[in-house]
This record gives C-alpha cells, sequence and structure tokens, in this order.
C-alpha cells in the first residue's frame, strides 16, 4: 500500500534500536526522511546506517536524552518542523512497587509521560498550521493489563494516554492525529532484560522465563519490532486521517477482551 507520506519528516524518539527502530525503518520504507534519537553513540550511527542503506532516506542520529530539556532541543534543532513524531524511551526497570522512593517515581513519570506532552506540546501548533500531523506514542499493554514490577511504568503510560486524549480531539480538525501503539510482548532488549530479571528473581532461567510467556499469547510467538513498526507507519499515513485519540493494542491476543 502506498501511504502517501513519501518526503514528509519525522522524529523518531528512541529508536536505535528496538520497537522505535521498527518505526523508524518502516517510515523510511515509506519514503519518510529522518530524526533518529539514542543515548548510545555507536549503536545509533549503525542504526542510521542501516536504514539509509536499506532505504536512500535521509537520516539524521541526534545522540541525546529526550527525558532532559536539553535532549528535546537538540532533536527539534534537527528536525524543528517535523510533519510526524513517535514518542519512545525506556521505561523504568522492573521494580517492586514498594522500593520505589519519591525520587525514582517522579523519574519515572519523567521518562514515559512528561517528555512525550513536552514533545507534543512542541510541534502540535506547526502540525495544525500546516494542515498535517501525526504523533504516535508507543505505550503498553499495562496500561490495560497489570504487569508485575512494572506499575511505575503502566501508571506513567496511562497518565499519557489520559491526558492527550482531550488534545487528540482539540486538533483533528486540522488533520493532525494522535494514537497510542500499545505493545504485548515483543522481541526486544527490554523484554529479555525483564526476563532475566524474573530468572534470577524466581531461581529459573531465561529461556525457561521466555517458553513460559510464550505460552500464555493465544498467537504463541513474541511480536516482531518490524510488524510494529509497519502499524506504526500505517498511522502515521494519509489513509488514518480518521482515526485519532485510540489505543491500539499489538499483543497477539494477550488481553482478553471482547471490546
Amino acid at each position: 500500500m502506498e501511504l502517501g507520506i513519501s518526503g514528509r519528516k519525522a522524529i523518531v524518539c528512541a529508536s536505535s534500536r528496538g520497537l522505535g527502530k521498527g518505526c523508524a525503518m518502516a517510515l523510511a520504507q515509506a519514503g519518510v526522511s529522518l530524526v533518529i534519537n539514542g543515548r548510545d553513540r555507536t549503536r545509533l550511527e549503525q542504526t542510521a546506517d542501516e536504514i539509509r542503506r536499506a532505504t536512500g532516506v535521509a537520516v539524521t542520529p541526534v545522540v541525546a536524552d529526550i527525558a532532559r530539556h536539553e535532549g528535546q532541543q537538540a532533536v527539534l534543532a534537527a528536525c524543528p518542523d517535523p510533519d510526524i513524531l513517535v514518542n519512545n524511551n525506556g521505561g523504568p526497570p522492573h521494580r517492586d512497587f514498594r522500593e520505589l522512593d519519591r525520587a525514582a517515581i517522579l523519574d519515572g513519570l519523567t521518562m514515559n509521560m512528561v517528555c512525550a506532552i513536552e514533545m507534543t506540546q512542541k510541534v502540535i501548533d506547526g502540525m495544525a498550521g500546516r494542515g498535517f500531523g501525526r504523533i504516535v506514542n508507543i505505550t503498553s499493554i499495562s496500561v490495560r493489563m497489570p504487569v508485575a514490577g512494572l506499575d511505575l511504568s503502566s501508571g506513567a503510560r496511562a497518565g499519557l494516554t489520559a491526558f492527550l486524549g482531550g488534545v487528540a480531539r482539540s486538533v483533528a480538525d486540522r488533520n493532525v492525529t494522535i494514537n497510542h501503539l500499545l505493545p504485548g510482548y515483543f522481541d526486544t532488549d527490554r523484554m529479555r532484560g525483564g526476563f532475566a530479571t524474573e530468572a534470577r528473581r524466581q531461581g529459573s532461567s531465561e529461556d525457561a522465563i521466555a517458553a513460559q510467556r510464550g505460552a500464555m499469547i493465544p498467537a504463541k510467538r513474541f511480536g516482531n519490532p518490524d510488524e510494529f513498526g509497519q502499524t506504526c507507519a500505517f498511522l502515521c499515513s494519509q489513509h488514518a486521517a480518521y482515526i485519532t485519540g485510540q489505543s491500539i493494542l499489538m499483543d497477539g491476543g494477550l488481553y482478553r477482551s471482547t471490546f
């Protein structure tokens, strides 16, 4: 399908690996030029080179922490008027909620709620003025379904979803959409890190934990970041202009609900 966004410009946050990288690659395949972001310079440069070689689009890597004001400024300096913004960031590590002090809670809220709101504030009026904008927030299945040890991440991402619910409706008439993608178990470094933590806690092996989690999923497999990215690219397309304010699960059927 031709997505109708070739020549557009996108900022994809936290995109040197995992789901962010999958989104960046899919947008590049649709002809979108990119600013990608991460904190590991070597990995970020490798990802930029990989996307350039695969698609031929312009890719600008920006080494920065997107949760910090200076990181946001650096990314926006590289692309001051994006047509597309994919908000993504790593979350706080798996941890029992009893172990969280106030500083850790505030850090988690900044990582998974505040920085996405701040980035949205900075780009949304420009999008509305130009008559085109797509904002996609990568949240989590844990917004709908509790995941032990991810309470802080879940709360922050649920807060982001609620916060932007009204915002999405306020710009829908300007061809600007805001949607959320809720991944379940995707084969990423973060997922594998969670398995390793759980394996240590249970005195088990990472492979055993992975097998246990995989068996819970009706699709009987983990998601692939590439398929996640293609869904993100569709939400950014001209064809998705009538989809806004939605939270779309990608979980292989794990969350059991009729509606």
